[in-house]
């Protein structure tokens, strides 16, 4: 069986999105937000691996990426979708990314915490009841829209 190089995956996982970006308008100063958020989750993942073997990164870059090329959502969505998982799973807080982000990306990050909460809860209901839930939780749809990412990549 082939050795899979997966620090090779994440670096060509972390260009695509930053090509992606950069296409989509993204300056200097977006370029900066995104590569700190991914170094944040990098650190907050480190050592953990996916349930397929591959390291824990490869999905927020993934879930980046399709908030990105897909959605074409901007810098401050790309970071939180680099993030969503960083309150829940690390020692990172609310705070933490406020302080470092700014409150608009620590409350998109935030809000995607909130929402799995939900998701883990409510696997049981309707599909447009938990549609109107998730609308009335959010006062930003960027937060539905990272969840669907999320969503999709585990679903690929």
């Amino acid at each position: 069986m082939e050795q899979v190089d997966y620090a090779k995956v994440v670096r060509s996982q972390y260009r695509a999105l930053v090509k992606s970006a950069t296409e989509r308008g993204a300056d200097k100063e977006d370029l900066a937000l995104i590569k700190k958020a991914y170094k944040v989750a990098e650190d907050a993942h480190k050592d953990v691996r996916r349930k397929s073997g591959e390291p824990y990164i490869t999905h927020p870059l993934a879930v980046a990426q399709i908030v990105s090329q897909e959605i074409g959502l901007g810098a401050q969505s790309i970071a939180a979708a680099l993030m969503h998982d960083v309150i829940e799973d690390s020692e990172y807080t609310r705070a933490d990314l406020d302080r470092m982000f700014g409150s608009n990306v620590a409350y998109i990050v935030e809000g995607l915490t909130k929402i799995q909460g939900i998701f883990d809860m409510q696997t049981s209901m309707q599909s447009e009841n938990f549609r109107k839930l998730l609308v009335s939780i959010s006062d930003d749809v960027r937060v539905v829209l990272i969840k669907m990412a999320d969503r999709l990549h585990n679903m690929r």
